[in-house]
């Protein structure tokens, strides 16, 4: 996986304390949050089958990640056949050099893209500068973020940490030919947007994209998005390139019918998509590349207990309902995967060999709200104990852990270490000392009572 997004600090407690310093982006973050939460309840209420839809898309993404190699030969085979060229490729570096490569081979030096994960997690549109190609995106709020200058915080509305009078002066002093009288009412600057990406569509004769998901059977991809400005580029450009994670696959078009019910209600608290844009291969004399990326996910899917992260559809439910992310925001976590979700799937696809990447899985409460309102069931609170298991710990720390399992594995020596504790309760200080007060740096260290519970007891039990 690519480097954290530019200029992050080190690690995620560094970026939350100063995030929650932000009272405007807690107020953003809080009011679009619980809006789509609501949302979300409502349309999900209404299903009486919504646990067997979760059941069975969890056991449909199960069923192909155990199969996976399978399955991807099977698309490879569709898509070629269907007149598009697959290409695989190993990581970040490998999945920008054929993306690169095949814009090169056009000519052209401008890009359309339609909003896509995969591409900001493997940083495309750098490596694409960095050979002289511009990369405009147009989904709304992708393009606020590009425009100012800015990161994605939000895994379905990057530009959630905006609000409306933010966006209106970006677009004042960004977006040319705005009129200078531009108001900060919604459809002034939708209408604003709308006539600056027109002329792009119209323009660009190369496209890049992402998916949803990928159909196997027939080699068929699948974009899901609200504003229409994705199946413009789609559509209008002669030549269309699509950079896919390889979990993204599903076995047949009868297993897209449970997503298309699982993702709507999840991801934006609708009924039913606004658009949904499908193609196969190279269609009305458009040239089709699939660039297939792995960039990590293999040795995700290598992890018993990690695996379940490549079940992700993406909808954000998550962090919707994340405390710690309507606080911290999505900046904090220092890559395009936020929240709960990118507590757990960062680190495996980046490892955790930095502050940050290692921090990442203590960046929740363990509330277990993640777990109940994800639509494929990925136990997010169980994979983020586990990889607090796997990652560093300070040589003290790791002490402490050895004392406290020699101490609470045998009942005599609990005891002992109880009734001396509350002998001494009077020295123990509030803060501890040297490397233990990262302990008390974020917590109480609780009041240690006069008597022990086992000493009450026996008292008591004499009396």
């Amino acid at each position: 996986m690519s480097a954290t997004f530019i200029g992050m600090p080190g690690n995620f407690p560094k970026n939350a304390a100063k995030a929650v310093q932000n009272s405007q982006l807690r107020f953003n973050l809080r009011k679009a949050t619980h809006t789509i939460r609501g949302k979300r309840a409502n349309v999900v209420g209404e299903l009486p089958d919504w646990q067997e839809l979760r059941a069975a898309g969890k056991a449909i993404k199960d069923h192909t990640l155990r199969h996976l190699d399978r399955y991807l030969i099977q698309l490879e085979a569709a898509v070629t056949r269907a007149g598009g060229t697959v290409h695989w490729a190993r990581d970040a570096a490998e999945a920008n050099a054929i993306v690169t490569s095949l814009v090169k081979a056009t000519g052209e030096t401008e890009v359309v893209k339609v909003k896509s994960m995969a591409t900001q997690e493997i940083e495309l549109n750098q490596a694409l500068a960095a050979q002289g190609i511009t990369a405009y995106e147009t989904d709304l709020a992708e393009l606020i973020v590009q425009l100012g200058d800015d990161f994605p915080s939000h895994i379905l509305v990057p530009a959630i940490h905006r609000n409306r009078s933010e966006i209106r002066e970006i677009f004042l002093e960004k977006m040319p030919k705005v009129p200078p009288n531009l108001t900060d009412d919604p459809p002034a600057l939708a209408e604003a947007a709308r006539l600056h990406l027109r002329e792009r569509f119209l323009k660009s004769k190369v496209a890049i994209s992402g998916a949803n998901f990928m159909i196997a059977e027939t080699g068929t991809l699948v974009v899901l998005e609200s504003e229409g400005n994705g199946r413009m580029c789609l559509t209008l450009p002669e030549t269309l390139i699509s950079v896919v994670g390889i979990e993204k696959l599903l076995p047949s078009w009868r297993d897209l019918e449970v997503f298309l019910q699982l993702l709507p209600r999840s991801s934006t608290g609708e009924r039913m998509n606004p658009y949904t844009s499908m193609w196969t291969g190279a269609v009305e004399g458009q040239e089709f590349h699939l660039v297939l990326l792995d960039n990590g996910r293999t040795d995700v899917l290598a992890d018993e207990v990690g695996r379940q992260a490549l079940r992700c559809i993406r909808c954000s439910a998550c962090l919707n309902v994340c405390p710690v992310y309507e606080r911290a925001g999505g900046h904090a976590y220092g890559s395009v995967y936020p929240g709960p979700i990118g507590a757990i799937l960062t680190p495996q696809l980046r490892g955790m060999s930095s502050d940050l990447d290692a921090s990442l899985p203590y960046a929740s409460s363990l509330c277990g709200a993640c777990y109940e309102v994800c639509p494929v069931a990925i136990d997010i609170p169980e994979v983020l104990v586990d990889l607090r298991a796997k990652a560093p710990h300070a040589a003290a720390e790791r002490a402490g852990m050895k004392v406290a399992g020699w101490i609470f594995n045998d009942h005599k020596r609990l005891a002992t270490a109880q009734r001396a504790a509350t002998r001494l309760r009077g020295l123990v200080p509030r803060r501890l000392p040297g490397p233990l007060s990262a302990w008390t740096d974020t917590r109480d260290l609780p009041e240690i009572p006069e008597e022990s519970f086992r000493d009450w007891w026996e008292r008591n039990e004499r009396a």
